[in-house]
């Protein structure tokens, strides 16, 4: 976060329970912390007033890991009907004078403060919806203004997350490239947290090399 008020929040989707990675997944150990700490400490200096990660497997470990890098805690008891309902619960809890949030995922460890600073800036332009690309695709993290929050309310559903209503409302969408700042790879299973492990030895300390 920055001392300069952005009117921006930050919601950290850290729900799931990893099924695939065999449960555990954002507690496990990424060259020597938990996954989610290493994604937490990618995103210190990110221009967003707050932070506030959504919780729902695992979520009493998460918890003790969030609160001391000053992130609000947000308890989501039906995160098994799908992201949906996390984002939902991460916008329901951000402070009232909040103009956008920023929607990132936990187990993106190298997605950090720039991308957020670059989807920022797309907003802060006249962007309702700025969404990051990599390679021309879009990817993670995607920023909301409040306008058009009470959409995800009525159209949000299941699994699908934001990505219908990015198809189905085009006119609203900026795609925010931000190839060379960020790396959207994203960690399912133990192979993946080994690549990536492998890809913080080559770029060192969490931070993608600029």
């Amino acid at each position: 976060m920055t001392d300069i008020p952005s009117g921006v929040s930050a919601v950290l989707l850290a729900a799931g329970s990893g099924s695939r990675f065999g449960g555990g997944k954002l507690l496990a150990d990424f060259g020597g912390r938990p996954l989610i700490e290493a994604t937490l400490e990618n995103l210190e200096g990110a221009p967003v007033d707050e932070t506030i990660a959504v919780l729902g497997a695992d979520a009493e470990g998460l918890r003790r890991i969030c609160e001391p890098h000053n992130v609000r805690v947000v308890e989501n008891p039906d995160w098994h009907l799908g992201q949906a309902t996390s984002v939902l619960a991460g916008l329901r809890a951000v402070r009232p004078e909040a103009r956008a949030a920023v929607i990132l995922l936990a187990d993106q460890p190298f997605v950090g403060a720039e991308a957020v600073g670059r989807l920022v800036a797309a907003f802060e332009g006249g962007a309702e919806v700025a969404v990051a690309t990599y390679g021309g695709k879009r990817r993670n993290p995607v920023l909301f203004a409040r306008t058009v929050w009470p959409t995800l309310e009525e159209e949000l559903s299941g699994d699908e997350g934001a990505r219908g209503l990015l198809r189905r409302r085009p006119e609203l969408v900026v795609e925010v490239p931000c190839d060379g700042v960020a790396d959207p790879s994203d960690v399912d299973t133990k192979g993946d947290l080994r690549r990536s492990e492998e890809v913080r030895g080559l770029r060192g300390a969490y931070k993608i090399e600029r």
